[in-house]
């Protein structure tokens, strides 16, 4: 049996405003047309969801599944990355992620509202029967990055109580309720690798709700070993986005790029194949991390089609599931054992 479960894909870059992208319906059959049997639902998107109604009726989530599941297409998760972003961001970053609250809010009012968002999103799992919500933390520090001027004394240390409070409260009412918060380490949030990410459990007390999507593409890009990241954080990861992506430096540009568009960075995100991620040894750490999660296909290349990088997505996806054995395969050299004949094997009379 398959562990992990497939293929899905991220609906957030599909939605368009012309048929079948502009309906949840219309996008899901065409999803469904390229073998896609999960989605992950962005709980922003008032066209793929009312969030209030989902976090305040079980009917309309039954009802909303069992729209989806006569497609052949399950729920795999709710997505609340943007909401996330802005629960915690510098004021340099205001206007920017205007577009990621309602108008008219500022300041404590943004993180109030993303806050609401973020608990109606865990209220909305519980009642489509799913159990991780994927987010980004957002956060403070990420103009501090690189330390020039020198940071000063202090502040790293007040950036991550600060946005530990902010979240302690949302990661308890989601344990409360059996999900938890799948934290996507991406750039630009200060919860973007494994040591951001373990300044940040030492101060929730390690909360067991505080876990992780994996994205190797964004580990690729920093050069991070995204392999021996799933040996140390295996246990957390709840969500993985199929992504892939190159890295090519060169004696002009390098990891930061230059202020370059994407197809001219050392570090591009890529379709599924295209790239330089090692999937086949990601679903085998992952199969034997026992990840029991959705393998999610999140399309963003800076030189495919959407249409072409989500066809050739779901056979991709579904090459790399693992039929998981059930017997070893030296099994025909064994025979039954007992204690004494282990003893006599071991020169132990």
């Amino acid at each position: 049996m398959n562990k992990i479960r497939g293929p899905a894909i991220f609906l957030a870059q599909f939605f368009r405003d012309e048929k079948p992208f502009d309906t949840l319906l219309g996008i899901a059959q065409w999803a469904a047309q390229l073998g896609y049997v999960g989605v992950q639902i962005p709980s922003w998107d008032a066209r793929a969801i009312d969030l209030d109604r989902a976090a305040s009726s079980r009917a309309y989530c039954d009802e909303y599944r069992g729209k989806l599941a006569a497609l052949g297409i399950q729920v795999a998760e709710l997505s609340a990355h943007l909401q996330g972003q802005v629960l915690a961001f510098h004021p340099a970053y205001a206007e920017g992620f205007r577009a990621f609250h309602p108008k008219g809010l500022a300041g404590q009012e943004v993180s109030e509202w993303a806050a609401d968002q973020l608990r109606k999103a865990v209220l909305a799992s519980v009642n489509l029967g799913t159990k991780n919500v994927a987010v980004l933390s957002g956060g403070f520090l990420w103009h501090l990055v690189y330390p020039w001027p020198q940071r000063p004394q202090g502040i790293v240390e007040e950036a991550f109580g600060e946005l530990a409070k902010r979240w302690k409260p949302l990661l308890d009412f989601a344990a409360e309720r059996g999900v938890t918060l799948g934290y996507e380490l991406h750039p630009g949030s200060d919860l973007h690798d494994g040591a951001s990410f373990e300044m940040f459990l030492a101060r929730t007390g390690d909360h067991p709700a505080a876990c992780l999507t994996y994205d190797p593409s964004h580990f690729l890009l920093q050069q991070l070993d995204y392999l021996d990241f799933i040996r140390r954080y295996g246990a957390r990861i709840k969500s993985f986005h199929v992504k892939d992506a190159e890295f090519h430096p060169d004696g002009r540009v390098g990891v930061y790029g230059g202020y370059q568009p994407w197809v001219g960075r050392a570090g591009r995100f890529r379709s599924l194949g295209d790239g330089q991620v090692d999937f086949r040894r990601i679903f085998s750490l992952l199969t034997a991390a026992d990840y029991r999660g959705w393998a999610i296909l999140e399309w963003e290349c800076c030189l495919k089609s959407p249409a072409q990088g989500a066809k050739e997505g779901a056979p991709f996806i579904a090459r790399q599931l693992i039929d998981v054995t059930e017997v070893a395969f030296d099994d025909f050299a064994g025979g039954a054992s007992d204690r004494l004949q282990n003893r006599k094997i071991l020169g132990l009379q």
